[in-house]
């Protein structure tokens, strides 16, 4: 996106609250280049009512709602309110006091069992996208849960509040796209089913939803624009809300901003959605086709995360060799990053956006999952399987999708590689033909006879070994009887210092070029805990000699905005701790040893 900039302001620092969260620092950069107006996208302060007044004050147009709009919806816990005096149905619910610690909050807990009921969600007024959320399911732990997501809600958006709310187990979560001008007319432009989720957070998004008929339609977009006219909703904006399998909807919340997964309603409409943005802002009214817009086909967006989904969906961090997605009728890619780009822990680990379009809904899906499937995608892990699995899968195809998918399936082998044992074995084979190649190319000419990188084992094939995860695989330079000679598949082998990474139309894989000599290993204590992601270490709950019990929470770390914490594996006393809160740590940093309880 800074390469297609007419102009670049660098801010400062390594983290959001250095930069993007930085109002003064934005406003500073829009008035030195000479902007009129900021857009401010879907993350950081596109929701922040502050940032929105200060534009104004500065003489800067903000893109979006009216900075009333934005303080009424921007506190979850009032926009609740609000819309229950319009009418729109919202689910019980109860503020926490900010003064809430892990331990007190007795009378908290005893008002969420009497006017809620578990299980309960905890959830950050201020802010989305999953985080500072936590489902809890027993008493016990709704203090650490509420401490927790307070800790995460502080850090992302830069306030802690939050508040309970009756959880409704496996709903789908449909929303509604709304459009306002500032001369009184506001619209609603169809909904999105976004019910594929992980850790609350939406990965498949499709318009429209496949369990919304035309009454159901007109009762959810007539909820939605009831709640815009509310609060006198100007721009483009979502209500969200969830809905139960006998059709009653609940309202979530209002987004004051463009969603992520915009892109689907612009392909069924054919509407532009960031130019009526600017239209908008600009005072115009919204023209006709928006007000008469309608559905033409059907769309499906995926999120293509930077993520090891086998890991818990950990994010991942690196250098992205190659990002290359199928340029194809139908598809389009909506990408933040390119060949070289480094994926780092600071921000959000969304690579990119693809989107089909196709007449019906099956069709869309299968171009979708064909053009994931055949994108080259090397470097970090990526759940890029994942996607195309779901998309596939018989029951997302039969529209049968609520927010429990992913906990209903086996995770696993949804996120198992498309390319089966057999496909590995071709992939191996091809990347190592490129592996000696490489090494041929790169070589000194040597006298006829004389085998590269040996010099006494004469005419002998020089193996090559590869290892696919912690499985080896080793090819003689001139054998292929580990190969079916009878099957022959296009491959494309893309080597990056000791990776190989291979793509066919049986999938792609990943190797590790095992060198000849490797150094031997450095030992690791028995018992101790590796850190499982790069994070910074944000707090620390035991000291060197305490006792702890399988499944205590010993130490959180934050990365890509998200809070994971690392538990004691088994009974045991803490024999080192080290790290302190603040550290910043690599994947596979010893955190901590644990011995043995004995």
């Amino acid at each position: 996106y800074v390469s297609e900039a007419d102009e670049a302001v660098r801010l400062p620092g390594v983290a959001p609250a250095d930069t993007y969260l930085r109002a003064d620092l934005v406003i500073e950069a829009a008035l030195r280049t000479g902007a009129q107006a900021v857009h401010p996208g879907y993350g950081f302060l596109s929701e922040n009512a502050a940032f929105a007044a200060a534009c104004v004050e500065s003489g800067l147009v903000f893109v979006g709602p009216s900075v009333a709009a934005i303080e009424a919806m921007g506190s979850k816990i009032r926009a609740k309110e609000l819309m229950a005096a319009a009418g729109v149905p919202v689910l019980p619910s109860i503020t926490v006091p900010s003064s809430s610690e892990p331990g007190a909050g007795a009378a908290v807990l005893d008002e969420a069992a009497e006017r809620i009921g578990f299980p309960i969600l905890v959830k950050a007024s201020f802010g989305g996208g999953g985080r500072g959320m936590r489902i809890v399911r027993v008493p016990s732990e709704l203090a650490d849960a509420i401490a927790a997501a307070q800790r995460e809600a502080a850090a992302a958006f830069g306030n802690g509040t939050v508040f309970l709310e009756r959880y409704v187990e496996s709903p789908r979560h449909v929303e509604v796209q709304i459009f306002g001008d500032s001369h009184g007319t506001v619209v609603h432009l169809f909904e999105r089913e976004c019910s594929i989720q992980r850790r609350h957070q939406k990965i498949i998004e499709e318009s429209p939803s496949p369990a919304v008929d035309d009454d159901l339609r007109d009762a959810i977009c007539s909820a939605a624009t009831r709640a815009a006219k509310a609060i006198g909703y100007v721009n483009a904006g979502t209500v969200e809300f969830v809905l139960e399998p006998d059709g009653r909807f609940w309202f979530l919340e209002v987004n004051t901003r463009l969603q992520v997964e915009h892109p689907v309603t612009e392909l069924v409409t054919g509407l532009d959605l960031v130019r009526l943005q600017l239209a908008v802002a600009q005072g115009e009214p919204l023209p006709a086709e928006v007000i008469e817009a309608s559905i033409h086909g059907h769309a499906v967006e995926a999120r293509l995360y930077a993520e090891d989904v086998a890991a818990g969906f950990l994010p991942t961090s690196g250098p992205v060799h190659r990002l290359r997605v199928p340029d194809e009728l139908g598809l389009r890619v909506d990408g933040g990053y390119v060949d070289g780009s480094v994926v780092t822990t600071r921000y959000d680990a969304m690579l990119a956006k693809v989107i089909a379009w196709a007449p019906t809904r099956a069709e869309a899906a299968r171009r979708l999952a064909a053009g994931l499937a055949r994108a080259e995608i090397h470097g970090v892990v990526t759940n890029r399987d994942l996607l195309v699995r779901v998309l596939r899968h018989p029951e997302f195809l039969a529209g049968h999708t609520d927010t429990g998918f992913l906990e209903r399936h086996d995770v696993a082998a949804l996120a198992a590689p498309l390319a089966d044992a057999e496909a590995e074995i071709l992939h191996g084979a091809a990347a190592a033909g490129a592996v000696v190649e490489r090494e041929r190319a790169s070589s000194s000419p040597l006298p006829p006879g004389i085998p590269i990188s040996w010099r006494n084992v004469g005419t002998a094939d020089q193996p090559v070994t590869l290892l696919a995860g912690d499985r080896p695989l080793t090819f003689r330079e001139f054998s292929t009887s580990a190969v079916d000679s009878r099957r022959e598949v296009a491959t494309k082998v893309h080597l990056v210092g000791d990776w190989a990474y291979v793509d066919s139309s049986l999938g792609s894989s990943a190797f590790r070029i095992e060198p000849r000599f490797p150094e031997p290993e450095v030992a690791v204590a028995h018992g101790s805990l590796l850190a499982p992601l790069p994070g910074t270490v944000v707090s620390v709950l035991v000291s060197q000699g305490d006792h702890v019990t399988a499944g205590q929470p010993l130490v959180a770390l934050e990365a890509m905005k998200m809070e994971h914490t690392i538990r004691a594996p088994h009974d045991g006393v803490v024999a080192e701790v080290r790290v302190a809160v603040g550290d910043q740590v690599e994947p596979d940093a010893v955190l901590l040893v644990v011995d043995d309880a004995g």
